[in-house]
């Protein structure tokens, strides 16, 4: 009999954000594998679950996909976490729960804390249609996806990092201009957390970015 693998999603940032059914998963399924053990470690501490926790991330999860669905294939039950927010949006994953799927291993995604939603909310733009695109790609592919862009009628959401938010602010004002409405939100239910709204042109004004960050840029506009 095959077990099953839960993917649960993790505070973004606020350690109280984390759904109490979520805590008695991690408690009872027997691995946890988490995208960092040390950064999941503190969430695991904090609410006192003693379950097991191996990594799976980015580097290893090609590697170790095979071993996961053996475990699985003789009953394992396992909960996927990342460090932060929903697996598999922009994190580790897709792969594992694809192969699951593929195998007919038992699946189940809990609902929980993911950026671009409350980042959507609260740049002000519209929301009744998106397209989320997580992160750009860093060399190929970045400027022709930009291109493909420029007509995009939806809000758009990105998630950047702080040392790379100057030059995607300059690429959007190159495909889209430097008067298109945008937000940026960075740490996001943390202590310091802080939207920033205007045109491109303005926000790129802004230096020393830090933390993690949501980027919304309004659609075209078709007026």
């Amino acid at each position: 009999m095959s077990g099953k693998l839960t993917l649960v999603p993790t505070p973004i940032g606020n350690l109280g954000d984390i759904t109490l059914r979520a805590i008695e998963t991690l408690k009872s399924v027997d691995t946890v594998l988490a995208e960092d053990t040390r950064t999941s470690g503190v969430l695991l501490r904090h609410y006192s679950i003693e379950t097991p926790l191996r990594a799976y991330h980015a580097h290893n999860e090609h590697a170790s996909t095979e071993y996961w669905i053996s475990q699985l294939q003789n009953g394992a039950q396992l909960a996927l976490i990342s460090d932060a927010g929903t697996p598999g949006i922009s994190d580790p994953g897709f792969l594992l729960l694809r192969e699951c799927i593929a195998a007919g291993i038992s699946t189940e995604v809990l609902p929980g804390p993911v950026a671009f939603i409350p980042a959507l909310l609260q740049s002000g733009l519209p929301n009744h249609h998106f397209v989320f695109l997580g992160f750009l790609p860093v060399k190929k592919g970045r400027q022709t996806l930009l291109t493909s862009l420029q007509d995009e009628t939806r809000s758009m959401i990105f998630y950047e990092s702080p040392h790379k938010i100057n030059k995607t602010l300059k690429d959007f004002m190159q495909h889209f201009g430097p008067e298109r409405q945008a937000s940026v939100s960075r740490e996001l239910t943390k202590k310091f957390e802080e939207t920033i709204r205007g045109s491109l042109a303005q926000i790129a004004q802004k230096e020393n970015w830090k933390g993690e960050i949501v980027m919304v840029v309004a659609g075209k506009d078709t007026e």
